[in-house]
């Protein structure tokens, strides 16, 4: 009984800091998928870079690692805005094919260039000290990395339920989304929208991807090996729904966590059987509008 006690609450905690990773990658994707209509598999290669930005300021500049961390996400969101201007901004208009075209484009080369720069094998950072060992909360003991990366999402996603539902900013991205042409009519500046949720949604990747090295790890392949889990995400929780990603990260994550630690040969399964069933009942997701 205790060590079935004691599975449970491990499958939990684990599945709750890797729903976080989920979260925070692929908000920033719902996001921009609902605001601008964009299908953009490279959503996962922002992760990416995120996460070798932390290795390249980290080992070669010797930055340590939280003020690495926020600046390796302040980089690519940086980063992102010639993306969105000069590649992404000329397709918003075409056919789906064409934009899963660009940026599955993207992924490759971003996939390469990284290989070709940092080598095929998986990268680490050093944890400062404070974030090494365990912490004992009275009925078990975790790892500080994984509180700090659960805190880290839930702080996220208080963040970003107050600029979303609590500013003027954030009134204009959820009317942009809700309805462009509106938005446009009455004088909001969707162009500049686009380019600040881009570029947020981006280094929130950013940040993510840094997050996950010590977690899931960080190879050239992570844009790949992840990009059909941050689509769950969004497929799930509903296009331009943070509440949606949220929760759809939180269910995924757990069922994930779970599936793999009850099946380890056939563990995947379950989360794409859950996701199937979602999505029979509620073809929009979630939190989705129909």
């Amino acid at each position: 009984m205790q060590q079935a006690l004691a599975a449970t609450i491990s499958i939990l905690f684990d599945g709750v800091a890797y729903a976080m990773l989920l979260f925070i990658i692929s908000v920033g994707l719902s996001i921009t998928m609902g605001l601008m209509g964009f299908a953009n598999l490279a959503h996962g290669a922002f992760a990416m870079m995120g996460g070798y930005a932390l290795v390249s300021l980290m080992l070669t500049l010797s930055v340590p690692f939280l003020p690495a961390l926020a600046l390796a996400a302040v980089i690519v969101a940086i980063i992102s805005i010639p993306f969105e201007r000069f590649l992404y901004r000329k397709l918003y208009k075409s056919g789906e094919l064409d934009q899963v075209l660009l940026s599955i484009g993207l992924v490759f080369m971003t996939t390469a260039a990284i290989t070709y720069l940092y080598g095929p094998s998986t990268v680490s950072v050093p944890v400062p000290d404070f974030l090494t060992g365990q912490i004992d909360l009275g009925f078990s003991t975790f790892p500080t990395y994984r509180i700090f990366t659960i805190v880290v999402g839930f702080a996220m996603m208080i963040a970003l339920w107050f600029g979303f539902e609590r500013t003027i900013v954030g009134a204009k991205i959820r009317a942009a989304v809700d309805n462009r042409r509106m938005a446009q009519s009455i004088g909001i500046d969707v162009d500049k929208l686009f380019v600040l949720a881009f570029a947020l949604g981006s280094g929130m990747a950013a940040l993510g991807g840094g997050l996950a090295i010590e977690i899931i790890g960080m190879s050239p392949n992570f844009a790949l090996t992840y990009l059909v889990f941050f689509l769950i995400v969004v497929a799930v929780g509903g296009l331009g729904s943070i509440r949606g990603a949220f929760v759809a990260a939180l269910i995924l994550g757990i069922i994930d966590t779970a599936g793999k630690y009850l099946w380890p040969d056939g563990g995947a399964f379950f989360i794409y059987a859950l996701t199937v069933a979602i999505l029979l009942v509620k073809p929009e997701g979630l939190f989705g509008k129909a």
